[in-house]
């Protein structure tokens, strides 16, 4: 191994490539702006709409109301944890944080998704509970509250579509909102069912239906957000086949220590060690693979540490380059001459 450690080590952040970053979902200033503006909107509709409907539920004795207020108030805090998350997300890095507090907005999303499924579960009980001993529930109440439900849902889900939500952070309240439209729509037809048939097991059916969608939709945030958390890949990259793509790039002998993560959602990083052929430029082949990274895997945030192999055919036979190599080692389907 040649002495190139420090000369070679890379960590492309010039202006261009921030300007990229910011194309494909990493937002600041004005944009970031905008979208709390637009969460806060929903918010406020939401928040207005949830105290009258907990209180017609309650009159009205209609647990699919009262458990779309629940969702309701679940919105509610989800919008307010992504507003919270995404100021302490813009926050530069400060002190031992050396990428800030930018998975304050994963934790916000994780949040959301546990929500879901705790409030899920206790739904499902009491619902359970009401189709085996149905209570009296008067329908027109429910339906008409629906109807306006449906409304203000569609106003908040449209303020939040206006936000960026490449961001798991606003995706997680976004589905709060649409969640709860959809919750709206089966309540809706339970009101509708019971002013014209009597029947008042519609109205915890419903709620089965609008508890499927909650579980549906917090195991989907819990698993993005579990992914990042435990340094998975971002989905859409196959890490073996990008150590074989830079493998690939000329003059590249081997590529081991790989890794690809997430730092925040939108935000992908990458590290890996190369070692080039001997008598090649190390430069030229640092700056290829940069280029490919942004290129073809819109990453941006790399650090590799490029060396010089001794020969081609020593690294080949030599597996113990590193005395701790982490993962596969990925070396050219046609070994260098």
């Amino acid at each position: 191994m040649s002495d190139h450690h420090d000369e070679h080590r890379s960590h492309p952040h010039d202006h261009q490539e921030h300007g990229e970053h910011g194309e494909h979902g990493h937002h600041h200033g004005v944009e970031r702006d905008a979208d709390r503006r637009w969460l806060s909107l929903a918010l406020g509709l939401i928040g207005a709409f949830m105290a009258g409907e907990v209180v017609v539920g309650l009159l009205a004795r209609s647990l699919a109301l009262l458990s779309d207020a629940a969702h309701m108030l679940t919105d509610a805090g989800a919008i307010g944890l992504a507003l919270v998350a995404m100021r302490l997300a813009a926050r530069p890095p400060k002190g031992g944080y050396t990428f800030g507090l930018k998975r304050a907005e994963i934790l916000s999303a994780q949040a959301n998704g546990i929500t879901m499924l705790i409030l899920g579960a206790v739904l499902a009980v009491e619902a359970v509970r009401r189709l085996i001993e149905p209570p009296a529930v008067v329908g027109l109440p429910v339906l008409v509250t629906a109807i306006a439900g449906i409304g203000v849902n569609l106003a908040a889900a449209w303020a939040m579509s206006k936000a960026n939500r490449r961001s798991l952070n606003v995706e997680g309240a976004f589905q709060h909102v649409v969640n709860d439209l959809f919750a709206f729509i089966a309540t809706a037809a339970a009101g509708l069912v019971m002013v014209l048939t009597g029947f008042t097991r519609a109205d915890p059916i419903a709620t089965l239906l609008v508890v499927a969608l909650m579980v549906r939709a917090g195991v989907g945030l819990v698993r993005a957000s579990g992914r990042i958390f435990l340094e998975a890949a971002p989905t859409g990259i196959d890490p073996p086949a990008l150590g074989s793509r830079l493998a690939g790039v000329p003059d590249v002998v081997e590529v081991h220590d790989l890794h690809v993560w997430q730092i925040t959602s939108g935000e992908p990083a990458l590290s890996a060690h190369v070692l080039v052929a001997e008598g090649r430029d190390c430069h030229r082949v640092r700056a290829a693979i940069e280029g490919l990274l942004r290129r073809e895997y819109r990453i941006t945030h790399s650090t590799l540490q490029v060396d010089h192999a001794t020969t081609a055919a020593a690294v080949a036979a030599d597996d113990r380059h590193c005395a701790d190599a982490h993962g596969e080692s990925y070396r050219p389907a046609t070994p260098l001459r």
